[in-house]
């Protein structure tokens, strides 16, 4: 009887080691979990930065195709007006030309901070002339692309990237344009830049360049071609 007792004891005993073991290897598992979680958690914000420091750094020639690729028009000479026509933030505005490159304007301006808008969150068409007003070089992107994540992503790649010079720090945004916005753009175009400059003995021009894709080369020329410092109010931000 007390070796069956001790028996038992013995196999009661046994259980309990087998059931710490496993315990163990439970417990050990979740917190192996944790740290993979809880340094993916972390990883993830890191990459973004280290991939943000990089493109700040990658010059906006560098993205997109090459400019001889992207089947870009030759940039137009369109007739401006005088720069200082304000109108109430919310009045439709008609632009002689499609996208604007000058005119009327709303007397708020996009903020000067950010460089890409998306369909969802870009303001008014006639907030983005104001900033054309003061130098910017806009980008304006087709619906087409709009529905491309793809290229989305590389227009915003761009956005992110070091300007030349000739941009003065900044004065450059990439934002959709809506095919209900304004006239046709040429056949197979869905890439345009635009710049208001000053021009010679008070007149000012608009201008445009229309492209097949995108392309940072491109940009790089047009705004050595056309500078932030070559606008109706240079210097403000």
């Amino acid at each position: 009887m007390a070796k069956a007792t001790q028996s038992r004891r013995e196999l009661i005993e046994k259980m309990q080691r087998d059931q710490d073991r496993s315990d163990k290897r439970r417990t050990w598992a979740i917190v192996a979990v944790s740290i993979v979680v809880g340094l993916g958690i972390i990883a993830v914000p890191a990459v973004k930065l280290i991939e943000d420091s990089r493109a700040k750094s990658r010059p906006i020639a560098a993205v997109g195709v090459k400019a001889a690729a992207a089947s870009c028009d030759a940039p137009t000479n369109d007739p401006a007006g005088k720069s200082a026509d304000h109108r109430p933030d919310g009045e439709k505005i008609a632009y002689a030309v499609s996208p604007p490159s000058s005119g009327p304007h709303y007397q708020t301006w996009a903020p000067f901070s950010k460089k890409f808008y998306s369909a969802e969150d870009r303001p008014p068409v006639e907030n983005l002339v104001h900033n054309l007003e003061h130098g910017y070089t806009l980008l304006w992107y087709s619906d087409e692309i709009a529905k491309d994540k793809k290229q989305l992503a590389e227009i915003e790649k761009l956005a992110k990237a070091k300007l030349p010079d000739a941009a003065d720090g900044g004065f450059f945004i990439a934002a959709p344009f809506h095919a209900s916005e304004g006239a046709a753009w040429p056949a197979g175009k869905k890439i345009a830049f635009a710049h208001w400059s000053a021009g010679p003995e008070g007149q000012s021009f608009g201008h445009r360049q229309f492209c097949d894709a995108l392309s940072g080369e491109a940009l790089t020329t047009f705004i050595t071609k056309f500078p932030a410092q070559d606008t109706q109010e240079p210097g403000l931000r």
